[in-house]
């Protein structure tokens, strides 16, 4: 019964041709030597390699597009938590005893501080001009004009120093006075 199948059949069979068939030695020629190299050829290899490029670069993008989607979502849920943080802390500490000396502030009144300040420098700077002091613009203007000329003998601009420390002193008097 099982004797058929455990006898080992031949794996090439052989048909017979009743019509000879010739191939002419190109073809034989072509079809062993592709038979003997396993390479693929220069047109095929480059055709595989624009092809797997391209893939490549279709990943990358879809790759960079989710990253960016994670980092836009990312960045969304932390502003998000960033200011309902920002709210629960300036509700806690105006409920806790309703002074403003311990309120923790939200950034647009921090913004508004920032901006009263920058007030207040621009204030101060606008008070340092000289131009409301004239006489000590004009000691300033003969010191500078001294020094010009005696840029390599700096020494002998000493009674225009000493004129324009005492203008200086004057003013810082005046000043001081007032206050």
């Amino acid at each position: 019964m099982g004797a058929a199948q455990s006898n080992p059949q031949p794996d090439e069979k052989v048909f017979q041709n009743q019509v000879p068939i010739s191939f002419a030695p190109d073809v034989v020629n072509q079809l062993s030597d592709n038979l003997e190299t396993t390479e693929t050829t220069p047109q095929r290899q480059s055709l595989i390699d624009s092809h797997i490029r391209a893939r490549i670069q279709g990943e990358l993008e879809l790759l960079k597009r989710e990253e960016e989607d994670v980092r836009q979502q990312i960045e969304h849920a932390l502003e998000k938590e960033n200011l309902d943080r920002e709210k629960n802390m300036a509700g806690d500490a105006s409920a806790n005893d309703g002074s403003t000396s311990g309120d923790v502030k939200t950034s647009a009144a921090l913004f508004g501080d920032l901006e009263e300040i920058r007030n207040k420098i621009n204030k101060y700077h606008a008070k340092r001009d000289l131009s409301e002091y004239p006489e000590v613009q004009a000691a300033g203007s003969v010191l500078a004009e001294c020094y010009r000329r005696n840029a390599t003998t700096s020494l002998n601009c000493w009674k225009e120093v000493d004129g324009f420390k005492a203008t200086v002193a004057k003013l810082e008097q005046e000043y001081l006075k007032s206050l």
